[in-house]
């Protein structure tokens, strides 16, 4: 049992015995460093069940606890919080207690629980992926690892945006612009070796300098700015060839299948290098008819409203929104249309009783109109659905705009980062013996760490200022810190030449030692916490904490050159079990770390 819930239990009969009251819930946190003590009980949240002075009733509670409660030692109160000293056995028994678990912290997933559906990336296929869908995708893989390792069973899927004007235009740009390869052939990825995913979005950024120039030519002969854009000619063929495609026209259909394969192919290797993954793709192309007949039964039972001009809506002023229209008046869907019928439709496909949207912070308004519909719809696992918003990756040269051909490219970002890794290896010189295979592995271990880690330790909802450079740093708040602790780990393992699997207890243990297992103790509640907040940030600043403190532990203490041979296994074993959290925790952010550095 954790100190948390030994002592849950100890202070509930404390205030039942007491005071005669029940108080639901204790809070905790850690102690102050400038007191003594290893957990802090905060009277403050009794008052609501308790009345009177604070520090009285600490002083009360504080002498219960060490006259009743064996692995409290002693006590002491400053203002409202009872600091309690807790027994050096209880530590040294606790880890004795943890140490064996090989997962542990990681809760197996129930066969009788319904699973939860984790949408991520959804990307458009008009353009590679960039900074912002790196931000998406680590968030959305990682939240998945959590919630599995918190005990879920977890899909993780994407809708692909693989229609509509803005695909059309690469399409015809292409089309108008596209030069013959050496084979003959309208240049391809296969006759240029560019990756396809980024032929495709050259085409896009093509036909944006092909229509703005259109526009300012169609200005010089008279026409209002806003007359232009609507008759650029270029715009006007986009337009047509849209509803060629909506009419199953059978040359368009192919380009369009033809030009979306190079886009996945590129995709692939993009999401391959990036390390994730998805159990499910969904299709906007397939979609995007779904939902038309939940406005008409939602129309039946009163839920919308139509129009006079036939346009569907739904009132949600009384809600504190405002009227949103959810068909337009020629029966043709909009964007919540479509995601009410895709919402339903995964419900139907998967034994879900949960759905996460990774979208940014601009759809947050979308997100809150969407669930309350289903809601309304009387869907009850409408209550279970969680738009997981995220803050945009901000530069420091400025914002990106992909059809201008500004934005990070994703596969750029990640060369750039193993480069980064690359020369700064190179320069503490710490790989000899290393072949050159090897070498340009731990290279991409130590670039995608630092990028994922940098990421994934802000919280989602802030925004981020994303630097390379600082993010691969080996001292601080880094991926490549924490992964270089691990390698430190091994390296003791590996050169640890006795037999330390038997535990031991009848030792006498530092407050440094006490600090690793009082972090290590936090694993499981961290993961679980994490999960229910869907928040990896929860995951990466608490291994960070745990390496500060295991750092601390191994500049003041010898572990292999310990003279007194049960607490050189006690220290050994110490060690291995931080490796074994640093590697768990990792695995749920979707970042490896390297045996050796």
């Amino acid at each position: 049992m954790s100190i948390q819930n030994t002592l849950t239990i100890a202070v509930k009969e404390a205030a039942a015995k007491i005071f005669d009251k029940e108080i639901e819930n204790v809070e905790f946190q850690a102690t102050k460093k400038d007191f003594e003590g290893d957990i802090t009980v905060v009277i403050f949240a009794l008052l609501r069940t308790i009345k009177g002075n604070p520090a009285a009733i600490g002083e009360q509670i504080g002498t219960y606890l060490k006259d009743n409660v064996a692995i409290v030692d002693d006590f002491n109160v400053v203002k409202g919080f009872l600091n309690l000293v807790i027994s050096e056995n209880f530590f040294v028994d606790s880890f004795a207690t943890l140490y064996p678990e090989k997962n542990f912290g990681i809760v197996s997933p129930k066969k009788e629980e319904k699973a939860v559906m984790v949408e991520y990336s959804s990307p458009n296929t008009n353009k590679p992926l960039h900074l912002g869908h790196v931000r998406n995708n680590l968030l959305g893989f990682s939240v998945s690892n959590i919630i599995a390792g918190a005990g879920k069973k977890v899909f993780k899927t994407q809708i692909i945006n693989d229609r509509g004007i803005h695909i059309c235009k690469s399409m015809i740009a292409w089309e108008k612009f596209a030069p013959n390869g050496n084979d003959g052939k309208k240049e391809n990825p296969e006759n240029t070796g560019i990756k396809g995913d980024k032929l495709v979005g050259n085409y896009y950024v093509a036909f944006d300098k092909a229509y703005k120039e259109e526009i300012n030519e169609l200005i010089s002969k008279g026409l209002s700015e806003e007359e232009a854009k609507k008759q650029a000619p270029i715009l006007l063929e986009a337009q047509e060839m849209l509803l060629k495609w909506e009419s199953g026209d059978e040359a368009v259909i192919a380009l369009w299948k033809k030009m979306n394969q190079w886009v996945y192919d590129g995709f692939d290797v993009s999401y391959k290098n990036l390390g994730v993954a998805f159990d499910k793709n969904y299709y906007e192309s397939d979609t995007y008819i779904l939902g038309k007949d939940v406005v008409a039964e939602g129309l039946k039972k009163g839920i919308f409203e139509q129009d006079e001009d036939g346009s569907v809506w739904i009132d949600l002023t009384d809600e504190g929104l405002d009227r949103k229209i959810v068909q337009r008046s020629d029966g043709t869907s909009v964007y919540i249309t479509q995601d009410i019928g895709t919402a339903i439709e995964r419900f139907k496909d998967y034994d879900i009783d949960s759905l996460t949207y990774t979208v940014g912070n601009e759809q947050d308004y979308h997100f809150k109109v969407l669930f309350l519909i289903l809601k309304k719809l009387g869907f009850s696992w409408a209550d279970n659905m969680f738009h997981l918003s995220y803050g945009m990756v901000d530069l420091p040269s400025g914002k990106m705009k992909s059809r201008e051909g500004t934005v990070v490219d994703a596969d750029d970002l990640m060369e750039e980062m193993t480069n980064t890794a690359r020369e700064i290896s190179q320069e503490l010189g710490k790989l000899d013996g290393y072949s050159d295979a090897e070498k340009e592995e731990l290279y991409k271990i130590i670039g995608m760490g630092a990028l994922k880690y940098y990421i994934l330790k802000v919280d989602p909802k802030k925004r981020i200022l994303f630097d390379p450079k600082e993010s691969i740093d080996f001292n601080g708040n880094t991926g490549p810190f924490i992964q270089y602790t691990y390698a430190r780990i091994q390296s003791i393992l590996r050169k640890a030449d006795f037999d330390y699997t038997t535990p031991v207890s009848k030792i006498s243990i530092s407050d440094k030692e006490r600090g690793v297992i009082k972090q290590l103790q936090l694993y499981p509640e961290t993961v679980q916490l994490a999960s229910k907040n869907q928040s990896p940030a929860l995951i990466a600043n608490y291994t960070y904490d745990l390496v500060k403190e295991y750092n601390s532990f191994y500049q003041s203490s010898y572990i292999l050159g310990c003279e007194e041979e049960d607490l050189k296994i006690f220290r050994t074993q110490l060690s291995k079990k931080v490796g074994e959290v640093i590697k768990s925790a990792f695995n749920l952010l979707g970042i490896a770390v390297p045996e050796r550095m």
